[in-house]
């Protein structure tokens, strides 16, 4: 039987990654791009946060007493939005600007950032002489795991509600704010139109080239801190090269899983972060390795189920963006 008490908090853990990075892309294609490089962004702004809290533990002699709490989390965070904002920037003016193709930009930019993140990441190792190619950022990594001091006596409602950092409750609160912002602001009525007909947003007087740059731009940023959240709260603190495996591209097919609306995406995150890790609570045994195998592939075929079903269904709401991935030339209306 599976530990709940365990495999809650776990599940929860595993998903916020995927929660920053389907909130980033459902804003992202609610403007019509369809951007690929979301595990590359993803990749970037986890190493530029490293980057940033490697060279301030370097300067406090790496010591936590020596380090400003505030600092110690605010360099991280600044270093990762600027790195992702980068990113969707660079996705923006090839695919916007100079109109790229966006499947193969995507792509580009996913290899690119896994490549840039590689590079910087071992020479951080180099740097440090650690025997083992991985970078341990201990100190900063306390400040972004810290929890309520009040959970521990909580019994199991501490346990599964109140044992988690910061960034955590950010990512429900970012998707949450994403959801009322696409339903219930007037930004948002012109972003959807953007992405569904960018003509006649155009002909509306609604500036879709600013639109698409900024919904990108700030799409990246959030993908980004998933990337954080992974490296400073579930690795605690550790940076290994290529450790990130498919989470950015388990966060893309979320995006269809939840039918592009941010406030689901907080609940199948979390679904989807329990069921990556059900094989791990699994009866050990010779007998079951192939049936945890199989139990490591339900994440991906209940996203080509819904796929499917979404396909099937006429509903107007269960569609992606009508321009999404398509190029839009003024001079063509």
């Amino acid at each position: 039987m599976i530990d709940w008490l365990t495999f809650i908090p776990r599940a929860v853990i595993q998903g916020v990654p995927l929660m920053y990075g389907s909130t980033g892309e459902i804003l992202t294609e609610k403007s019509g791009n369809l951007n690929l490089g979301t595990p590359g962004i993803m990749y970037v702004g986890a190493i530029s946060g490293v980057i940033g809290s490697f060279l301030y533990e370097q300067s406090c002699g790496g010591a936590a007493e020596n380090m400003n709490g505030f600092l110690a989390v605010a360099i991280p965070l600044i270093c990762c939005l600027g790195g992702s904002a980068l990113m969707g920037l660079l996705y923006c003016f090839l695919t916007v600007t100079l109109r790229a193709n966006q499947n193969v930009t995507g792509l580009a930019i996913t290899t690119f950032g896994v490549g840039f993140g590689n590079f910087f990441g071992g020479s951080l190792i180099k740097l440090t002489g650690s025997e083992v190619p991985s970078i341990a950022l201990s100190a900063t990594s306390n400040f972004f795991r810290a929890t309520l001091p009040a959970a521990e006596n909580m019994g199991w409602f501490g346990q599964i509600f109140l044992s988690y950092g910061f960034l955590a409750y950010l990512a429900i609160v970012i998707g949450i704010l994403a959801s009322v912002f696409l339903k219930r602001t007037r930004r948002g009525l012109h972003l959807r139109a953007v992405g569904e007909n960018p003509a006649t947003a155009d002909a509306a007087g609604i500036s879709v080239t600013s639109y698409k740059y900024l919904a990108t731009i700030i799409g990246s940023m959030i993908a980004g801190l998933g990337g954080l959240y992974y490296v400073m709260d579930y690795a605690n603190g550790v940076w290994s090269n290529n450790a990130f495996g498919d989470r950015g591209w388990l966060a893309i097919a979320l995006v269809i899983f939840t039918i592009w609306r941010p406030a689901v995406s907080v609940l199948a995150s979390i679904l989807f972060g329990g069921l990556y890790i059900m094989y791990l609570y699994l009866p050990t045994g010779m007998d079951n390795l192939a049936v945890k195998e199989l139990y490591r592939m339900i994440p991906y075929i209940v996203t080509i189920i819904v796929l499917i079903i979404t396909s099937l269904r006429n509903k107007r709401e269960s569609k992606p963006p009508e321009s999404l991935g398509l190029p839009y030339f003024r001079e063509d209306r």
